[in-house]
């Protein structure tokens, strides 16, 4: 099956999507068009309150498609409606998360559940996923939350989905590299996507499980060989390295975080992780020494955690949060509203490497442009970390291929 081909696309000016690419406060629910911060009752606590304030910061949401999140909820009458009718967004999309179970994909699924774009969700784990979904379920948000247990109803799992999120494996602990995961990850990986592509072949793809460099290849090998393999739809979940650059960059700068986006390429694993902070808006100024500090921060700031946590795991909080803003993103993209633009690790031509982070275009076929703005006129600085990380990023890319054919030359021997 010939694999569809991906733009890439130049812009020279990319104000016009805001400081938090890919997360518009210009959210479309089906089928339904309001004004969601003059229509809205929300809680303060525990306490309805008759007002709402939107200018909170903190959702990955945005303001706008947070206040939805809200009507969805406790939705308040329009004012020339009062006597009968009442706002509220029609969920639509059906999202799976395979590993609802573990430490991410627990957070994750909750927040997919506050989605008012979210008609079911399915939650699929080896065990315990029952009790999670059974909590979940109480929450009073649209989506209807199903669980399943076990290979056998794996398939039932994915069928009809719209958007597979794959959290599945095992996390990193004190000492482990991000290579140390691969070939426990790898077969986790490789046996769900098979299922995926039997199952839910147009489905979004979110890779999650590290490690992202190798498990996205391994992913779209499985696809080749099961012949549904559509590049525009397989996507490695980068954005928590946006999500710490944005966060450690307002820090430092003493910047409003709401307003802070940071592009971050290449890969999503130490070196290979480039945020491009001469490409940062608002347009701020850092000296070498501050540029440097940041950059191997982000890099590292997974291990970070991993240290804070000492032995009881790694990131799954800060995952969650940005797994799940992608995926409020495919969503917005899918339900038709435009200019939505995350990074992500994808099949890209920006380079000579098969596989590449950067910023992409989404719409309703997955993957409508890759951005290359964000390359053009780098620092010396950035040039050179460009030129350094793909060596690596390449081995790792290499590595997952060759482990599906391997397994594959196995199998048919």
């Amino acid at each position: 099956m010939a694999s569809p081909s991906i733009s890439t696309v130049s812009i020279s000016s990319i104000a016009s999507y805001g400081p938090q690419a890919g997360l518009r406060s210009e959210h479309k629910s089906s089928a339904l068009g309001f004004n969601a911060a003059k229509f809205l009752k929300c809680f303060s606590g525990l306490k309805a309150a008759a007002s709402v304030n939107l200018e909170s910061d903190a959702s990955f949401l945005g303001r706008e498609s947070n206040a939805a999140l809200l009507a969805s909820s406790i939705p308040k009458v329009q004012q020339s409606q009062r006597a009968s009718n009442q706002f509220q967004p029609q969920a639509s999309f059906k999202v799976a998360v395979l590993g609802a179970a573990g430490g991410i994909g627990q957070p994750l699924a909750l927040l997919i559940k506050m989605s008012p774009l979210v008609s079911a969700l399915h939650l699929y784990d080896i065990a315990n996923v029952k009790g999670v979904a059974a909590d979940l379920s109480h929450c009073n948000t649209p989506s209807q939350v199903l669980d399943f247990t076990g290979p056998l109803e794996l398939a039932n799992c994915l069928k009809g989905v719209d958007v597979v999120v794959i959290p599945a494996g095992v996390p990193r602990k004190p000492g482990m590299t991000r290579d140390d995961l691969f070939n426990i990850n790898a077969n986790i990986v490789k046996s769900l996507v098979e299922a995926v592509a039997d199952n839910a072949p147009n489905a979004f793809i979110h890779i999650i499980s590290n490690p992202v460099n190798s498990t996205v290849p391994i992913a779209a090998e499985v696809l080749k060989q099961k012949g549904v393999y559509d590049p525009k739809k397989l996507f490695g979940v980068t954005t928590l390295d946006v999500v710490r650059a944005n966060t450690f960059v307002a820090q430092q700068k003493n910047l409003k975080l709401v307003d802070v986006d940071v592009p971050v390429i290449g890969g999503h694993a130490g070196i290979t992780i480039l945020p491009l902070l001469s490409k940062t808006r608002p347009s701020v100024t850092f000296t070498d020494e501050e540029v440097e500090q940041l950059t191997v921060r982000i890099q590292n700031a997974g291990t970070e955690v991993v240290e804070a946590k000492a032995g009881a795991g790694s990131a799954t909080l800060s995952m969650a949060y940005a797994a799940a803003r992608f995926v409020e993103s495919s969503l917005r993209a899918l339900d038709g509203d435009g200019e939505v633009y995350e990074c992500s690790f994808v099949q890209s031509e920006l380079t000579e490497l098969p596989f590449f982070a950067s910023r992409v275009e989404l719409g309703k076929k997955g993957v409508e442009a890759v951005i290359s703005a964000d390359l053009h006129r780098l620092t010396e600085y950035e040039a050179k970390a460009l030129e350094a990380l793909k060596p690596e990023l390449k081995a790792s890319i290499e590595k997952g291929v060759a482990f599906v054919e391997k397994r594959a030359a196995v199998a048919a021997n």
